[in-house]
């Protein structure tokens, strides 16, 4: 089911995007090489204690994952790009590094992603992260009431395209409430003018992810949850939760 939200209630959700945003600024700053993945879990556990908040991730147990993800945040590395489960890892100089994280303050939702490269940049990677931030915009700006679902997906779609990357719709944007993963699914591809209507308070979090090189994903056979490309090329995901409003769009999850 579809639900919009009130202005008033979409006032009460900013606390969840503002903590969502600044928790992400936090753990990017603090990521470094050596940085064990292990650690920006507990550092985000402890700032979500902190904060009073709730992980959306901790207990979660979709069909798509093998049994509850256990932690409470995704840090996805090079060739991963979705779901990425923490493990004993540090990163190395020139990881792409991608981190995911929704949590609930007030019984409210936000989700949020970033990608970036920790030391020496490869130039493949930084057009990789720059077309996903490019494409998370147009997408954003697409978010018009009276629009389509599908005018999203499409304005994603051009700027993929005319980088010559390849798209998969299996994973997208989605709708976010007082759960983190709801309707309308809103995939990175699509038709303009097509899909659900864009109505004043639709919450959702809108996440262009592509590969450099496939749009074929595997499941990593050790944790059962995380998701990466199917020929070893790199990803990049960027994300945000937004709010439709009579105004246009209004981004949720930043500072």
């Amino acid at each position: 089911m579809i639900e919009l939200r009130t202005p008033a209630e979409i006032d009460e959700m900013r606390p969840a995007g503002r903590f969502v945003a600044e928790t992400l600024t936090t753990l990017r700053g603090e990521t470094k090489v050596g940085t064990n993945l292990l650690d920006i879990d507990r550092r985000a556990h402890e700032l979500i204690r902190a904060a009073g908040a709730e992980s959306c991730y901790l207990d979660y147990a979709p069909s798509f994952g093998s049994g509850p993800f256990g932690y409470v945040i995704c840090t996805s590395i090079n060739d991963a790009v979705l779901h990425g489960k923490p493990f004993d890892y540090r990163i190395q100089d020139g990881d792409l590094v991608t981190l995911d994280f929704a949590v609930s303050v007030n019984g409210w939702v936000a989700d949020s992603a970033v990608s970036f490269v920790v030391g020496t940049p490869r130039d493949e990677d930084l057009r990789l992260i720059d077309t996903t931030e490019r494409a998370l915009a147009a997408g954003i700006a697409a978010a018009q009431p009276g629009g389509k679902v599908g005018d999203i997906s499409a304005a994603i779609a051009e700027i993929a395209h005319a980088e010559g990357l390849k798209i998969n719709t299996d994973f997208g944007g989605h709708g976010v409430g007082r759960t983190m993963h709801g309707d309308p699914h809103i995939p990175n591809n699509g038709r303009a003018g097509r899909g659900f209507p864009l109505k004043p308070g639709l919450v959702v979090a809108i996440e262009p992810w592509f590969l450099q090189t496939t749009d074929k994903l595997i499941t990593d056979e050790g944790d059962g949850w995380t998701l990466k490309s199917a020929d070893g090329s790199r990803g990049a995901h960027s994300e945000h939760t937004i709010a439709i409003t009579a105004d246009g769009p209004l981004i949720l999850s930043q500072a």
